[in-house]
């Protein structure tokens, strides 16, 4: 495995923690997610997110500040709110590209 293999496995792997924590990400809140109990049903189910979003800007926007692209949006601006760093939403971006 290369380095950078292992590292986005190891950012993956934290952005899991962040998804699931209901203190910070609290995906689970709103979406249904491989691996997560008691799913919410706001949101879309996050499953083959690589092919709906292979460029991970777009996934990094979303989680960011989605009311940017829809301004209707019920997605929290974890990014815009200070909720997430930049750092937790990249390992959450890694996390979500292996679902």
């Amino acid at each position: 495995m290369t380095p950078m293999a292992a590292h986005a496995q190891s950012n993956a792997a934290e952005g899991e923690k962040l998804a699931f924590d209901r203190a910070k990400g609290n995906c689970l809140s709103c979406h249904e997610i491989k691996g997560g109990d008691l799913p919410g049903s706001i949101g879309p189910p996050l499953r083959d997110i690589k092919s709906k979003y292979p460029d991970r800007a777009d996934l990094v926007a979303i989680l960011t500040d989605e009311s940017r692209r829809n301004p209707l949006t019920a997605m929290p601006p974890f990014g815009r709110n200070r909720i997430l760093t930049e750092q937790e939403i990249n390992a959450i971006v890694d996390f979500l590209q292996t679902l």
